[in-house]
């Protein structure tokens, strides 16, 4: 935009386009994509505070995407619950009608399943 092209102080990194994300065996995450690696669109200039990573685990959280290097969570869940998983990159940028994104995918499986 126009009036920020001369903004230098950010207060963050941007991360813009497509990055490789490592998916946890055996995690909702893994269930969903169906694969260890995918690549997705990113848009923002936050991140997790890995600050609070030991304590997130050890209440229930799972960290499951990260990162190539481990340090950067990409996909989040919560341990035992039948849907809870949120991403740091943008899945409706690549869902279309006929060809939804896998998180939107498992979330309609995921209610169906509860309904049943």
């Amino acid at each position: 935009m126009e009036t920020q092209k001369s903004v230098t102080t950010k207060g963050g990194t941007m991360r813009l386009g497509t990055y490789p994300c490592i998916i946890k065996a055996n995690t909702l995450a893994y269930k969903v994509f169906g694969t260890a690696s995918i690549d997705e669109r990113h848009r923002h200039r936050y991140e997790f505070n890995n600050a609070y990573r030991e304590q997130m685990l050890a209440a229930g959280f799972v960290v499951s995407g990260t990162s190539p290097d481990g340090e950067l969570a990409e996909i989040v869940e919560i341990k035992d619950h039948p849907y809870m998983i949120g991403a740091q990159f943008h899945p409706e940028l690549i869902s279309r009608p006929l060809r939804p994104h896998p998180m939107f995918v498992g979330l309609v499986k995921a209610a169906m399943e509860r309904k049943g």
